[in-house]
C-alpha cells in the first residue's frame, strides 16, 4: 500500500471512531479503538512503540513512546483534550513581565 493509502485510512479511521466515541474520551480511548479500527482494515499497527534518543553516539531510553506505528512508516501521535483554543494563554515565567 502506497504511503498516501495508509495515510488516508489512518485519517478515515480516525474520523470514524472519533464520531463513534464523541470528544470526551480519554487519550488512551482513542488509541485503542483506533489500533482496532485499522487493523479492522488490514493494516499492521503496533502500540506505545519506544522511541530511543541518540545522544552522543548512544542510544539513550528516555521514556519516549509513539502511540502508533502503521505498516512500519506512519508514527501516530494522539491527543485528546477537553476544549480547543485558537490563541494559547501563556504564564510568564516567575520574576519576568508578560511584554
Amino acid at each position: 500500500m502506497e504511503l498516501n493509502e495508509v495515510t488516508g485510512q489512518i485519517i478515515d479511521a480516525a474520523m470514524k471512531v472519533h464520531s463513534a466515541l464523541g470528544p470526551d474520551k480519554s487519550e488512551y480511548a482513542y488509541e485503542a479503538c483506533l489500533e482496532h479500527e485499522l487493523k479492522k482494515r488490514g493494516l499492521r499497527v503496533r502500540r506505545q512503540v519506544p522511541l530511543p534518543i541518540v545522544y552522543d553516539g548512544e542510544r539513550i531510553d528516555a521514556g519516549m513512546r509513539v502511540d502508533l506505528v502503521v505498516e512500519r512508516k506512519i508514527a501516530v501521535e494522539l491527543k485528546a483534550a477537553a476544549k480547543l483554543s485558537c490563541s494559547p494563554t501563556f504564564a510568564p515565567a516567575a520574576g519576568r513581565s508578560a511584554s
